[in-house]
């Protein structure tokens, strides 16, 4: 059952048309205190609320009713309901503990794509939950290799919300495979088939950010000689993949935010609303949290981008998945590089391997092994053979065990080291840190470092 609240008696008549419609038995009341008597005597499935009442314009009554909601049903999620204008009441309501929020007027596909995503991710079953696809009756893990148990506990998870609408933030150090992450999760949901696009916002200026993901018309600015549609609109149906997203400045965090609370936008240029069908997962190695508290990322946005956060392990985390993971690019480099034979890793060598705290995560291990291959000549690799190349963070290593210092501190020897491993080519020191190569030139700037 799901309870719905609202003192406007013809919204409350929409709702229960719509919910009823699509299989859920509802139960409407209009007001704090009959909502509060429902709760104590029956458990929901899920709450929508609306934040005002006709006693109160501020909010504080429905922010009131989602506390006491919470005091006697505190597994039950709660969906408020409130105009766009009034975002910031729904920010205070999540924090309180609401599971999401939608905006007056709402659009009904996606209020009952919210529905049935709250319901599935509490433990319930909507009604349209057999209708949910699981490519082969389970999660496909694609190109994701290991079996760790922080591992296999991530991958639980994905399943879980894979088959839902539900806006996914995948964390995570740089290097850890969160794009692999991401790409199987749409190819395990209802949207498998559909596109797939992946934005590095990190890579993409501010002066081109409304260009680049929402497209543009013929004139629109000088150079824009034809028409050209934008990320957004090229991800119709399917999943847009946001990476970097803490490396998206403030002004385009509000652009952004109107298209994920809307799914409409206006190509650069034009005055004609698009509107989009898409599911949006982003990723990040920055500490969002912390961002939103300096006030460099917008608290709204943060609430609209994690209805479910996955933590991807560092590879220090699961080690065990380093032998594999080794094989796997062994394989990899074979298949791409004709002149390339088997190689075999030595068990002391993937000893050696599991030792190492490989600060660059997967990406410095592929790095190491195809590097390690190419250099050697071998067909069977030894311990000595991957310790003749050191990673470009084992100074770092060194040094935090004589000498403290701070995050910054750190970062920027990270950096000069992977500058000088790639004697200057920045898109290889890129690849090296496991950022985008525009991402690199921001920190150069930053540290005041001359290539």
């Amino acid at each position: 059952m799901i309870l719905v609240i609202d003192d406007d008696p013809t919204i409350l008549s929409s709702l229960k048309i719509l919910l009823t419609h699509s299989g859920y038995e509802i139960k409407a009341v209009s007001s704090p205190e009959e909502a509060v008597d429902v709760v104590r005597a029956v458990t929901p499935e899920l709450v929508l609320m609306d934040m005002n009442y006709s006693r109160s314009t501020s909010g504080q009554e429905g922010l009131i009713l989602l506390k006491q909601i919470h005091i006697f049903r505190p597994k039950v999620p709660v969906i408020l309901m409130t105009a766009w204008g009034s975002i910031e009441l729904a920010v205070e309501g999540m924090r309180e503990g609401a599971f999401d929020f939608v905006t007056k007027p709402w659009d009904n596909r996606r209020l009952l794509d919210r529905i049935a995503t709250a319901i599935s991710l509490s433990g319930g079953e909507s009604p349209s939950e057999k209708s949910l696809s699981k490519a082969g009756g389970g999660f496909v893990r694609d190109r994701i290799i290991g079996r760790s148990p922080a591992l296999d506990k991530l991958l639980e998870t994905a399943a879980r919300v894979a088959p839902t609408n539900a806006a996914i933030l995948i964390t995570g150090e740089s290097g850890t495979g969160k794009e692999l992450i991401a790409e199987a999760i749409h190819n395990n949901s209802n949207r498998a088939g559909k596109p797939f696009v992946k934005v590095n916002l990190g890579g993409i200026s501010q002066s081109l950010f409304e260009s680049e993901m929402f497209g543009h018309v013929k004139g629109a600015f000088t150079g824009a000689v034809t028409d050209r549609i934008g990320r957004f609109a090229a991800a119709d149906g399917g999943t847009i993949f946001l990476d970097e997203i803490g490396e998206l400045d403030l002004s385009s965090q509000v652009k952004m935010l109107r298209v994920l609370q809307e799914q409409t936008f206006e190509p650069l240029g034009s005055s004609r609303s698009v509107r989009v069908d898409v599911r949006i997962i982003c990723a990040t190695n920055a500490d969002l949290p912390a961002m939103v508290a300096a006030r460099q990322f917008r608290e709204d946005l943060f609430y609209r981008i994690n209805l479910v956060t996955l933590s991807v392990p560092p590879l220090r985390e699961r080690s065990g998945d380093i032998p594999a993971l080794a094989r796997h690019f062994a394989r990899q480099l074979r298949e791409s590089s004709p002149g390339v034979g088997d190689v075999e890793i030595s068990r002391s060598a993937e000893q050696w391997l599991c030792r190492q705290p490989f600060p660059g995560n997967i990406r410095e291990l592929k790095n190491l092994v195809e590097r390690t291959i190419l250099v050697s000549g071998k067909d069977i690799l030894d311990a000595e053979d991957f310790s003749a190349f050191p990673s470009p963070h084992a100074s770092d290593v060194a040094e935090s065990s004589s000498e403290t210092g701070t995050l910054e501190d750190v970062e920027r020897r990270r950096i000069l080291a992977a500058v000088k491993e790639s004697a200057g080519n920045l898109s290889r020191a890129a690849s090296i840190l496991g950022i985008s190569r525009g991402a690199l030139y921001r920190r150069l700037e930053k540290y005041g470092i001359d290539t």
